[in-house]
């Protein structure tokens, strides 16, 4: 076999050791594998107690360990139980003698595996040598170098140069520190002179400032004797130019190497006078676009450099002298790296070759060692089948001694990188590693994983059957899971025996596995979101189904904020777990808000639902209330902070007030504000010790009021406001009563209130006649009767008056009227209404308020029954001032005598001259019964009674009857009839067709019309050879028989729906003249008319037009003809007009008349 066989890997479940990308049961033997180690360097500090170093591996055998020290063996001093494997501690005492590389190598009998190198640093603690420094002596212009040389330590490092008191030594563009922490200026100046520069180096890591000893430098002048440096331009002209040279770095070139990743910093630091620049290119490029220029220019940084960064650098340093500059060769270089992946580990079988590659990258190039259980190897040592291939490891013809724990390690000036390749060659049969008839249980739809755990060398060929069959479990649902069987969507049908089988050139072996496919559980009736009010009970239900079989393991647990809630009484009393899972918190508090979730859980499956439990409670109370005076002491602002408001917005807050003169510890509302504001503007009274508080209030109710505010004293002051609800009453003709609300306590403002009342004869007096009184009513006696005064009521204390009052109007006592309406005249509208006009009496007889009118008629006799004295009285009254109204529910024909009066307060007036007039006739009522009888087959008899009210002179009847198309019941043809005798009540009607069905209607009539129409049916009789052919060919048929049972039961309804509609009357040819000629003769009328109250329920009759007998189509206008008694409370209740409002708009009226003539004035 070549190298693919010898890289077959075999994938393995269970308890596994790992070796880069092998795995192997732990039952099987294998050498041994690093699974965690302690990567370098470590470095100890030195308040750490202990320095641990980790080695940790696995195999079978268990492997041993021994440890090596910068190449020897090594016995750790502490190997510490707390820790597996070759981990051992150090402790900080004497920790220095244990600097160096470790390597740990772990071993049984079939290899060993190493680590890489673990470097572990202790540094010592950083501190200056003691030295004495000379001072530095330099002339101005010279350039000076403080050397810092800071002591090694703990990175990171940072120096800073101070004064003695502690003050930054000002650096700039002359003046500044390098990278290696001198204090370098570029040309020396007087004021440089001073004796206390120190060099401080900051350790943060072992928090830890050490300081140099102090240096001094003294500068010297240039002219002898000038010891003024004030005078800038003297000494510029005094100090030479110096042509630019370097301070930092030294020479022309520097070669520059750091690696990929790292910050790149070049450092130019010149001198020379004037103060040189320093500018910076990349030769044969453009700087980087993350170039930093830093420390005035004399920095170059650039962050993670990559390969593209390196070449050549040029600082330049100038200055009108000249200029100086330097070269750096950037090179960016890596440690080892592996390529793609460490080479792997390898099972194969014996007689195949095996390839360890290992391939790695870095700069400069890498050299690769190789190791045999942790030995150099060598492959001179007389084995063929051992070749060295620069980065490869080939064996020939691999055989069981070739196992071993092969090391690939890189390494270059920069690093090393190491791997450990665990080879194994053998031949080996199947070894299942699971347990037969292992029992698998899953729910209904959830996917399921059937182990099979094999080893073998070569790899094995795995299959699953079911219930002992030899047919291969296949299908969509079903995949190898590396040997293992996965069911996706696990079904009841699955549920059964499955046998796992591995087999390879060197055997096989199977086990047994069971599956149970059980129902899912699944939560039905899962808790809601819920609003509660603090203190009430919560109740959060949770219903699941769950299979059967796992009834016992099945448990509903609550979480809240995803914390179990414990239901146990001790822990939780208020928390109860009722039947079907169920959740009920008594006395439910803000705590208890948040989110609840309820897990229906088995051993297999669990289902969860969520449910958000929102407290409602009260608003905290506000805090921090605050008084801030606005412009007086009597205008303050409150302000606070609102609380909480518990899940209920804001909708007010309320401000109360207590005061301590009045009414001392009752708290009183002052004022409300919307629930989004924090601050109350109130205005005060005077003379009161007041205090402040404010509650909150939204849905579920008021909050806890603040804390009250100190005592705030508000001065006295005159009275603010003047009386209200001033009420002016005259109970008797000569006397004017006067009342009105005092002012509160609290509004007095300060001592001594009182009123002054001030009246006056409104347009007579000009004087107002005034008095003082400290009750709240005053009388004025001896006035005229209903005499109109001018009042007004003015507050007073002993600090001033209050506002001027405001007058107001009113009347002395009142008197009944002493006069009548004249001018009453009459103008009849119609049968049943008129229109009755005045001329009011004189104002000064009213000797009151105006109440309005009473119309007042009398029904003296009908003409009908002109002998006949009657004695009908009505009266409507209409309130307000007019000089006209209609009177509604008149009878027809009849005569009439009608009176006015005025009316106030105190009574009636007298009644106006009675005026006398005749209502016109009208169309008479329905008739009452109409018969259809001793039908023949070309001819009917009608019987009816005449209509109980004529409403005139009865002139006859109007009869109409239609032929009836018995399928479409429409009318096919229709006739009149007038019948001229008043007193005929029945009529022989000839000329109809046999076997037909007729409508009748007949109306009584007139000279004012005809009334509404009364509807009756008959058919008349077929001939007898019809009738026999009939029923000898169908009357004895079933269909026949329920075809006239249909029949019956339709003329039933019929016949009701004639019944009523004979009751409510309808609208023919004859209503619509009326209406018509309603609407000429009502062109000049206003609103007044009553051509409105014509029946809107009336139809017209289909199928042709009515005339009437006397054949005139000007027939008069349609009114009702219903009695007073029909609009209800005929009292005070009509428009100014002298309409009716409400009584009269919504009856039915039941029939219409005309007046021949229109309507006639009557006067008195």
């Amino acid at each position: 076999m070549g190298l693919v066989g010898s890289l077959q890997l075999v994938l393995l479940l269970a308890s596994t050791s790992t070796a880069a990308g092998l795995n192997i049961p732990l039952e099987v033997e294998q050498p041994p594998t690093i699974i965690t180690h302690t990567s370098g360097p470590i470095v100890a500090l030195p308040f750490d107690n202990t320095i641990t170093i980790r080695c940790e591996a696995r195999g079978n055998p268990p492997p041993e360990y021994r440890w090596t020290k910068d190449g020897e063996d090594f016995v750790p001093p502490y190997v510490t139980t707390d820790h597996p494997g070759g981990t051992f501690e150090l402790h900080n005492k004497g920790l220095q003698a244990f600097q160096g590389k470790y390597r740990c190598y772990a071993s049984n009998e079939l290899g060993t595996a190493m680590t890489e190198e673990i470097e572990l640093r202790v540094p010592s603690m950083p501190k200056f040598p003691k030295e004495f420094n000379f001072p530095v002596v330099v002339k101005e212009g010279e350039p000076i170098v403080l050397e810092c040389n800071p002591p090694e330590g703990m990175a990171p490092r940072q120096i800073y140069w101070m004064s003695s008191d502690l003050k930054h030594i000002e650096q700039d563009e002359r003046v500044s520190m390098g990278i290696d922490g001198n204090l370098y200026f570029s040309n020396a100046l007087q004021n440089d002179s001073r004796a206390d520069y120190c060099c401080f180096a900051h350790f943060s890591k072992i928090r830890t400032i050490v300081q140099k000893t102090q240096m001094a430098v003294v500068v010297k002048s240039l002219k002898p004797g000038n010891e003024s440096t004030d005078a800038a331009d003297n000494a510029t002209q005094a100090r030479p130019a110096r042509r630019p040279s370097l301070l930092l770095p030294s020479g022309v070139q520097t070669e520059k190497v750091l690696l990929k990743g790292e910050n790149l910093q070049l450092e130019c630091i010149p001198q020379g006078y004037p103060t040189p620049t320093v500018k910076w290119m990349k030769m044969g490029d453009k700087l980087p676009l993350r170039t930093q220029l830093n420390n005035f220019g004399k920095l170059l940084f650039i962050s993670s450099v990559d390969e593209s960064d390196g070449g050549k650098y040029m600082c330049k340093g100038q200055n009108p002298a000249g200029e100086v500059v330097h070269y750096f060769d950037v090179i960016v270089e890596d440690p080892p790296k592996w390529e793609t992946e460490p080479p792997q580990s390898q099972l194969t079988v014996i007689g195949t070759d095996v390839h360890i590659k290992c391939s790695v990258s870095g700069k400069p190039p890498p050299d690769i060692t190789w190791r045999r259980n942790g030995d150099l190897f060598r492959d001179d040592l007389g084995s063929n089948n051992k070749q060295v291939f620069d980065d490869t490891l080939v064996f020939l013809n691999a055989g069981a001694q070739d196992s071993a724990v092969y090391q690939c390690e890189a390494s270059n000036t920069h690093g090393s990188i190491l791997a450990n390749v665990n080879v194994m060659v053998m031949n080996m049969a199947p070894r299942i590693l699971t347990r037969d008839f292992q029992e698998y249980a899953v729910v209904r739809g959830k996917d399921v994983v059937m182990n099979c755990s094999v080893f073998s060398s070569p790899p094995p060929n795995i299959s699953w059957v079911k219930d002992e069959t030899l047919e291969i479990v296949k299908g969509e649902r079903f995949s190898d899971f590396g040997g293992s069987l996965k069911i996706f969507s696990a079904e009841k049908s699955d549920s059964g025996k499955y046998f796992c089988v591995a087999s390879n050139t060197e055997g096989n072996s199977s086990v047994a596995a069971i599956l149970d496919v059980k129902d899912s559980t699944k939560i039905v009736h899962p808790p809601q979101d819920m609003r509660i009010i603090s203190g009430t009970t919560a109740q959060l239900t949770c219903q699941a189904e769950v299979d059967k079989s796992l009834r016992d393991a099945f448990e509903v647990v609550w979480r809240k904020d995803g914390e179990e809630i414990p239901l146990s009484s001790e822990e939780n009393p208020r928390f109860f777990h009722v039947s079907d899972g169920m959740l009920q918190i008594m006395s439910v508090n803000l705590d208890d808000q948040g989110s609840y979730m309820c897990i229906a859980r088995t051993i297999l499956d669990e289902d969860n639902a969520t449910a958000l439990l929102t407290v409602l409670d009260v608003p905290d109370a506000p805090k921090n209330l605050e008084i801030l005076e606005l412009k007086s002491q009597r205008n303050v602002c409150l302000s606070w902070v609102p609380g909480s408001d518990h899940n209920s917005s804001v909708t007010e807050f309320i401000v109360e007030y207590e005061e301590s003169q009045w009414e001392p510890g009752r708290w009183k509302e002052l004022k409300k504000v919307a629930g989004n504001q924090a601050t109350a503007e109130v205005a005060l009274q005077g003379d009161l010790n007041y205090q402040f508080r404010v509650y909150a209030v939204n849905v579920v109710g008021p909050g806890p009021p603040s804390e009250p505010t100190e005592r705030y004293k508000t001065p006295p002051a005159a009275p603010e406001k003047n009386p209200e609800n001033i009420k002016i009453q005259g109970p008797l003709p000569h006397q004017l009563d006067i009342s009105w609300e005092p002012l509160l306590p609290m509004e007095h403002n300060g001592p001594g209130l009182e009123y002054k009342v001030s009246y006056r004869k409104l347009g007579v007096e000009d004087v107002w006649k005034e008095h003082l009184v400290k009750r709240h009513s005053f009388v004025v006696r001896n006035t005229s009767t209903f005499i109109p005064f001018e009042i007004k009521i003015q507050s007073r204390n002993s600090h001033g008056w209050g506002p001027d009052p405001k007058v107001v109007t009113g009347y002395s006592g009142e008197d009944v009227p002493t006069a009548a309406p004249r001018d009453v005249a009459v103008e009849v509208i119609n049968t049943t209404v008129l229109r009755v006009s005045w001329t009011p009496a004189p104002p000064a007889t009213v000797r009151g308020h105006l109440g309005g009118y009473d119309v007042h008629w009398l029904r003296k006799r009908s003409w009908l029954e002109p002998n006949k004295i009657l004695d009908d009285r009505k009266t409507l009254s209409f309130p307000g001032k007019r000089t006209l109204a209609i009177v509604p529910g008149l009878e027809p024909f009849s005569e009439y005598m009608l009176t006015v009066n005025v009316f106030n307060k105190k009574g009636n007036g007298p009644n106006s001259d009675p005026v006398t007039f005749n209502t016109p006739e009208g169309a008479p009522e329905q008739v009452p019964i109409l018969t259809a009888s001793n039908a023949q087959k070309d001819s009917v008899l009608l019987v009816w009674a005449p209509p109980r009210e004529t409403n005139g002179i009865l002139t006859g009847y109007l009869l109409q009857h239609h032929l009836v198309n018995e399928t479409t019941l429409e009318v096919v043809v229709s006739q009149e009839t007038n019948i001229t005798g008043a007193d005929t009540t029945q009529w022989q009607l000839w000329g109809l067709e046999e076997g037909s069905l007729y409508r009748f209607h007949l109306q009584a009539c007139t000279r004012a019309g005809c009334g509404p129409p009364l509807a009756q049916e008959s058919r008349t009789p077929p001939t007898a050879a019809s009738t026999g052919a009939q029923r000898s060919n169908f009357l004895t048929h079933g269909w026949f028989i329920g075809t006239m049972c249909a029949v019956a039961l339709l003329t039933l309804v019929a016949l009701m729906a004639c019944f009523v509609r004979r009751n409510q009357g309808g609208k023919y040819a004859v209503k619509e003249r009326e209406d018509r000629h309603c609407d000429v003769e009502s062109q000049g009328m206003n609103d007044d008319t009553f051509c409105e109250y014509s029946d809107g329920e009336e139809k017209p009759l289909k199928g042709g037009s009515l005339l009437s007998l006397t054949g005139d189509e000007a027939l008069g206008d349609s009114v009702s003809r219903d009695s007073m008694a029909d609009y209800g409370n005929v009292g005070r209740e009509f428009n100014e007009d002298g309409s009716f409002i409400g009584e009269y708009s919504g009856f039915t009226h039941r029939g219409s008349v005309s007046e021949p003539s229109g309507p006639q004035p009557v006067t008195a």
